[in-house]
Parts: C-alpha cells; sequence; structure tokens
C-alpha cells in the first residue's frame, strides 16, 4: 500500500489552542525581539500607539482597532522595514477625571478642590491610569499584537509632559498660535468644549422639548411699536446684544392684536402664519430700513455702548421660522462675527458651570435650563412676551456624562492649521 503524500489533518481542530501554541513558539523563540533585530538599520516605518486609557478595561472595539495596527505594521515589515512598534499609554483628560469623580460622588468641578483638594485627586488620577495596564498587556498578547508594552511611553512622565509644551514653543515662533474669543459647543459639566467631530458622536443628539418664544423689543424713539423677536433659547435674552434683520427681506409694521394703540414690526411672509390671515399692512419697510434703528432690550444686564441694542443687518437671517428678526446674543457663531463686525457690546452672562452669572439680578445662579421658565414668566408680566410654544427638536449632549451642550463663547488659544492646509495636505500625499 503506498504511504499518503500528506499527514492526516484531525477535523477536530481547536482554534484557541493553535493560537495559543504559536503564542507560545513566539515566546519561547522570542521571535518579537528577532524581528525587530534583523531589520536594525533598514529604513525605519515609525508607529507610535494611538494610546488607549488603561482606567477601564479593554473592550471588543480594541481588539478590531489594534488587529488593523499590528497589520499595517507586520506589513511593512515585511516589506523591509525597521518597525519599532512602541506601546503608550494616555493619562490625563476628561475620562480619566470623570472615573474618579464617579469613585468620589464628585458632580461639579469645583468640589475638586472644596472637597478632594487638586493634589489628592491628582493622585488618584495616575493611580487610576493604571489600575487595568495588566488587562491590556494580557488582550494585547491574546491577539497577537506585536507591540513593545516593556518600554510604552506615559503621558504623565515629565518627560513627555515637557515635550507638549516644547511643541507648543514652536508653534509660538512659528506665529501659529493665537488667542481667541470663539462660541464652541461646551460641556458645563465637565467644564471644557468639545470638538466638532465629538459634538457629533453617535447618540449625541436627543430630542428635547424647549421653549420656543416671541418677544417683543419696543423701538426707542416709537415705544408704541415693537420689533417681534425670536428665541429658542430665552437664557440668552439675558444677554441680548443686538438684533439681525435680513437686508433682502421685506418687513412690515402691523397693529398688535395684544396690546391697544401698539405696533409690531415683523417679516412680510410671517406676518399671516403668526397673526391670522385678517393681518392688516399698515407700512412696508425693507430690512435695510431698520439697521440702526435703537430698541429697548428685554433686560438691562448688558451696557449698549454706541452699537449695542441697535438693528444690524445679518445674511444668516431667513424667514423659514420665527419673526425674521433675530435675537443676538454672544451663544452662536453668526452672532459672534456679527458682533465683532459691528462692535457690539459682548457680556457673558453664564458661568462656566452653566449658571447664571452673579450680575443676573433675581436669575443670578440658576442653571440654564431651570431659568427659561422664569425668564419667560418675567415677560409676560412686563407685557413683552407676544407668544410662547413648545419647540421640539434634537439637540446635542455630552457624551461623557450626557449633560445638554451649550454654544459658549471663550477665550482660548488656537493653532492656525488653516494657514497650513495647503503643506499639511500636501505631507499627507
Amino acid at each position: 500500500m503506498t504511504e499518503p503524500l500528506y499527514e492526516r489533518v484531525d477535523p477536530q481542530v481547536s482554534f484557541p489552542e493553535m493560537e495559543e501554541a504559536v503564542m507560545r513558539s513566539w515566546a519561547e523563540n522570542d521571535v518579537f525581539a528577532r524581528q525587530l533585530s534583523q531589520r536594525e538599520g533598514a529604513r525605519e516605518w515609525v508607529f507610535y500607539e494611538g494610546p488607549p486609557t488603561a482606567n477601564g478595561k479593554p473592550g471588543i472595539h480594541h481588539v478590531e482597532a489594534r488587529a488593523f495596527k499590528d497589520l499595517f505594521c507586520r506589513f511593512q515589515a515585511m516589506r523591509g522595514h525597521y518597525v519599532h512598534r512602541r506601546a503608550g499609554w494616555d493619562c490625563h483628560g476628561l475620562p480619566v477625571e470623570i472615573e474618579v469623580e464617579k469613585k468620589l460622588g464628585i458632580t461639579e468641578k469645583r468640589e475638586i478642590e472644596e472637597k478632594v483638594g487638586i493634589e489628592e485627586f491628582t493622585r488618584l488620577c495616575r493611580e487610576s491610569v493604571q489600575q487595568y495596564v495588566e488587562d491590556w498587556r494580557a488582550l494585547t498578547d491574546r491577539i497577537g499584537f506585536w507591540l513593545d508594552l516593556d518600554n510604552a511611553y506615559w503621558t504623565m512622565t515629565p518627560q513627555y509632559v515637557e515635550s507638549v509644551w516644547w511643541l507648543l514653543k514652536q508653534i509660538w515662533d512659528k506665529g501659529l498660535l493665537e488667542e481667541d474669543f470663539k462660541v464652541v459647543p461646551y460641556c458645563p459639566r465637565c467644564e471644557t468644549a468639545l470638538s466638532s467631530h465629538e459634538q457629533h458622536y453617535a447618540g449625541a443628539y436627543k430630542t428635547v422639548t424647549d421653549p420656543s418664544v416671541y418677544v417683543r423689543f419696543p423701538l426707542v424713539d416709537e415705544p408704541q411699536t415693537a420689533l417681534l423677536v425670536w428665541t429658542t433659547t430665552p437664557w440668552t435674552l439675558l444677554a441680548n446684544m443686538g438684533a439681525a434683520v435680513g437686508p433682502e427681506i421685506e418687513y412690515v409694521k402691523v397693529a398688535d392684536p395684544d396690546v391697544e394703540d401698539g405696533y409690531l414690526i415683523l417679516a412680510r411672509e410671517l406676518a399671516e402664519p403668526l397673526l391670522g390671515e385678517a393681518v392688516e399692512v399698515l407700512q412696508t419697510l425693507t430690512g435695510q430700513d431698520l439697521v440702526d434703528v435703537r430698541y429697548t432690550p428685554p433686560f438691562d444686564f448688558v451696557e449698549p455702548g454706541e452699537n449695542g441694542h441697535t438693528v444690524r443687518h445679518g445674511t444668516f437671517v431667513t424667514t423659514e421660522d420665527g419673526s425674521g428678526i433675530v435675537h443676538i446674543a454672544p451663544y452662536g457663531e453668526d452672532d459672534m462675527a456679527l458682533a465683532k463686525r459691528d462692535d457690539l457690546p459682548i457680556v457673558q452672562m453664564i458661568d462656566p458651570t452653566g449658571r447664571v452669572a452673579p450680575r443676573g439680578g433675581d436669575f443670578a445662579g440658576l442653571w440654564v435650563k431651570d431659568v427659561d421658565p422664569k425668564i419667560v414668566e418675567d415677560l409676560e408680566r412686563r407685557g413683552l412676551l407676544f407668544r410662547s410654544e413648545v419647540y421640539e427638536h434634537t439637540y446635542p449632549h455630552c457624551w461623557r456624562c450626557g449633560t445638554p451642550l451649550l454654544y459658549y463663547p471663550r477665550k482660548d488659544w488656537y493653532i492656525r492649521t488653516s494657514q497650513l492646509r495647503a503643506q499639511l495636505q500636501a505631507s499627507n500625499e
């Protein structure tokens, strides 16, 4: 009988056992280190681990990400490159802080100083980021990810921190670092701005209901006539600095149905939907006719200066909803751009925790969402509220803690990456 050409393969194969046998062979023969030594002196293909934070256990999604990383490193090594795969651990940032805050029962940033102290809180954070390192090491080994874990970099070491300051110094020397006042998506619970991609994480937008109010802004020279202004964030009225109209939009003056001998100004296109088919137009105006007209704001917390509390033109104003007249406060990108253009007074009425600042009178200390109904009540009492409705819409929340985000003006430092766009794109090629 002829001998078989190949050995018989057992159909009852345990793939986990096969993988563990390969892992043992790699370890016994120090294959990873030998592969590196064989490539010493060759052209480098540099890989630095985008560091995970080891204050939480790894999950299945980490397996996928690390498999991709390993794939590219192995491919480049097979091409003859020297690929020194250095691991890293992310030791700073909100994931670490929030985890420690949860353990301590802290809900606001100020409690860190008041109840724990910065030094002790820092110690607990440093302890937290090392909690699951061994779990991460076990996962990394088990999935066959060749990575130098013994020489890992830690972002909390002085050497790493100094390297970040060195980089910022280079950016400063090139004139690419600037301080600016910008509106950013901001979490008052975490007291930090979010990047645009964080703002749009899956599940970050939730359906909410907010008050939608139409407010009278009486004209200074004609108090019986008022601009009809719409907003879905009554709390921003505390910092009102202007009202915007569309320069190409047609506006009308009509009788105010709720005020004897009173009149309203709003976009012609929206007069009938808001006031009914019987509305009578008393005067027609262009948006440009209204520019520079001064009005009395709903609250007096902001000193007007030369241009404050006047009508300005804004190309972003539409007649798709509202009244065709937009209330301007420092809580929107368009608003801030208009304020800078026309030198409007920018006053921050909300503190970093999302509460009304001390200058806010009877509203001081109230959370922005809690102050909305109180503002509506106050406007109604003073005869400034034309209409209040409930407005359902999707709104972004912090992906870390679930708190509703604020569009918040902050003076921060920014890197002018836009100046390097062409260079960066060329480098990527």
